[in-house]
């Protein structure tokens, strides 16, 4: 099996969407000179990379320029696989928020989420997994969307905005998210996220199920072992760190935990790969670190909080000690470059 990339199954909900609004999905993958072939293959991965220059296509294809809202408006658990299944029998809102961020390795959708509560509201974090990756507009709105709608109608609730905010810049008709959400959203935020009350997060689920849940579950655990199986500790541990860390920086107990190993043991294995996991918290926060300075919505104090440390000159010396140069001269060195290709 190919572990890297997204599922296939993320491209359901696209030619259903494609479907749905009358088009045929065929010539859609001869315009998009996409292999239809794949889809059969349950177990095929695609590059990241591909599937947002086909979801660009499918927006094109259908001449909508709100394809991503569209998609997500009428996507349903079942689109989800097996992850969909596990969250569409959970007990509440949140168990079902946990279950998408513990399994969405399955999808390898490229986002994930977080949420935090303060006072009578909960504020909702939609992001993507790797900071370097630029998301398309339709791809982040999809999952917004996508994200709303499911909760809607897991919880049979309206599920009213106090807010909703896209990093990506305004596109000229506001309508359709009006339309979508019920309210206007700001935009060029640097984050993307909902706020709403906090209860939203108690909201029973219509078809929760514990027996199924725990079989749907034990299948979505299997996927997600046998999708790493064959790699290295070390590189496991390193991955997991990257799903994470936006959420929280985790520590050697909670990393030991979720690979079911005591610390010690994990410790010993990884020292066997010629690893630690003080190394590989460092090289996860370095690597993210790069992603966030490529992409100018970030200035150097907020990622250093998007990083968990406690001051930004924290950050700055461990920058400098990883590559040499500081956090500003890294972001100049990286626009100069980029204007350098972009010249040649």
């Amino acid at each position: 099996m190919n572990n890297s990339g997204m599922a296939i199954s993320m491209m359901y909900p696209i030619m259903k969407t494609i479907a749905h609004k009358g088009f045929d999905t065929g010539a859609f993958c001869e315009y998009a000179s996409f292999k239809d072939t794949l889809l059969r293959d349950v177990e095929a991965r695609i590059p990241e990379e591909e599937y947002l220059r086909l979801m660009q296509a499918a927006a094109s294809f259908t001449n909508d320029d709100y394809f991503g809202l569209y998609q997500g408006k009428i996507m349903d658990m079942a689109d989800l696989g097996i992850l969909g299944y596990v969250m569409m029998h959970s007990e509440t809102i949140v168990d079902a928020l946990e279950a998408y961020r513990r399994y969405n390795v399955i999808l390898c959708s490229g986002f994930n989420l977080s949420w935090e509560v303060s006072g009578e509201e909960m504020l909702l974090r939609l992001f993507p997994q790797n900071p370097a990756a630029h998301m398309s507009r339709h791809c982040m709105e999809d999952m917004a969307s996508s994200l709303y709608h499911l909760m809607g109608r897991m919880s049979n609730k309206r599920l009213p905005l106090r807010e909703l905010r896209f990093a990506h810049a305004a596109p000229p008709d506001m309508s359709p998210y009006r339309l979508a959400f019920g309210v206007e959203p700001r935009f060029e935020a640097g984050e993307t996220y909902f706020r709403m009350d906090k209860e939203v997060l108690n909201y029973p689920i219509l078809y929760s199920d514990r027996r199924l849940r725990e079989m749907f579950e034990r299948i979505a655990q299997e996927t997600c072992d046998r999708l790493v199986s064959g790699k290295p500790l070390s590189d496991q541990v390193f991955q997991w760190m990257m799903t994470r860390m936006p959420i929280g920086l985790p520590d050697l107990r909670q990393t030991a935990h979720f690979f079911r190993m005591s610390t010690r043991s994990l410790q010993a294995k990884l020292k066997e790969e010629q690893a630690s996991f003080n190394g590989l918290s460092a090289n996860a926060r370095m690597e993210l670190a790069k992603g966030y300075l490529d992409r100018p919505e970030h200035s150097v104090g907020e990622i250093a909080y998007l990083l968990h440390y406690s001051e930004p000159s924290a950050f700055q010396s461990a920058f400098k000690k990883w590559t040499g140069v500081t956090p500003s001269q890294f972001r100049a060195q990286s626009r100069s470059a980029k204007k350098s290709a972009g010249a040649s």
